[in-house]
């Protein structure tokens, strides 16, 4: 059963299996930018959040997501970019989570973080009781070292690099700048420095290492976002933790090659049935 849900502005999605007894539910955060409950953004529809929602019902899991406050349903709580900070994610998240354990149903509850909903997931597992924490696809750096790698993939010139170093690391040390470049705007625009700012600082491997829940890893090997790497540090940091690497799956976890171009095309293929191992690696985890 599917039921549109609203709850301090944010609307969503509440899937419940179809049987009558308690089940386990996994509140789902998306990624970074305006990303809706099914995990699209504009212009790029792959629907993996609502694949990966249904997925989990069919195996008798139910599950919580939202349109991110600004999108979709959620437009009323628009918050001015200039007043955005990374906390306000984290509060919603928390909004979400406190909304699902209330329905009769869920017996134990789990956050589920996608990217940057990974370091969400991670700080609100710090002040709420869970039963795990599922982090996939997430940053084991500060953001400000992701994106510098991110970056250099696609062959920006040096030039733009260097201005982009320049950049985050005034970011970083609290210090707004105004010379941004052309090529950047889109990035580094005056209005997102104050989220990048109260952003950039958070190191996701060591605030994993201050959670105490159980945690399941999950890294596709033909990510263009994140990498093993990442995983790696986010698996050191809780060395009790359950690492699962799935060797054909793309940032939005579809089936892809490493190829940029192919990957790339997945991002707007919403018919693309999500990595087969995934929904597995999920389900013996909650187990």
């Amino acid at each position: 059963m599917e039921r549109d849900v609203g709850v301090a502005g944010l609307h969503g999605t509440l899937i419940l299996p179809d049987k009558a007894d308690y089940v386990p539910g996994v509140l789902i955060l998306a990624g970074s930018g305006p990303v809706d409950r099914d995990g699209n953004v504009p212009g790029a529809e792959n629907n993996s959040l609502k694949l990966l929602a249904r997925g989990l019902a069919a195996r008798g899991v139910a599950s919580l997501r939202a349109d991110k406050r600004g999108v979709g349903g959620s437009l009323a709580t628009e918050t001015r970019e200039e007043d955005l900070r990374f906390s306000t994610y984290v509060d919603d998240a928390e909004v979400l989570l406190n909304y699902l354990c209330a329905e009769e149903r869920i017996s134990r509850a789990f956050l589920l973080g996608h990217s940057e909903g990974a370091l969400v997931a991670t700080l609100v597992a710090q002040r709420a009781e869970i039963s795990g924490l599922i982090l996939i696809a997430g940053a084991g750096r500060p953001a400000a070292q992701v994106i510098e790698s991110q970056l250099s993939a696609p062959h920006v010139s040096a030039s733009l690099l260097q201005a982009s170093s320049r950049i985050a690391a005034k970011l970083e040390q609290q210090m707004p700048v105004a010379d941004i470049p052309t090529e950047l705007s889109g990035l580094y625009r005056p209005s997102m420095q104050n989220y990048l700012m109260s952003w950039f600082p958070i190191n996701p491997a060591r605030e994993l290492a201050k959670t105490r829940c159980p945690v399941l890893i999950v890294q596709g090997g033909t990510d263009l976002q994140t990498g093993f790497a990442d995983a790696q540090l986010l698996a050191r940091a809780r060395p009790e933790s359950k690492l699962v690497l799935i060797a054909g799956m793309n940032h939005v976890l579809k089936q892809s090659p490493m190829e940029r171009t192919a990957n790339l095309q997945t991002y707007a293929a919403p018919d693309l049935p999500l990595a087969p191992e995934l929904l597995s690696a999920i389900e013996d985890f909650l187990q």
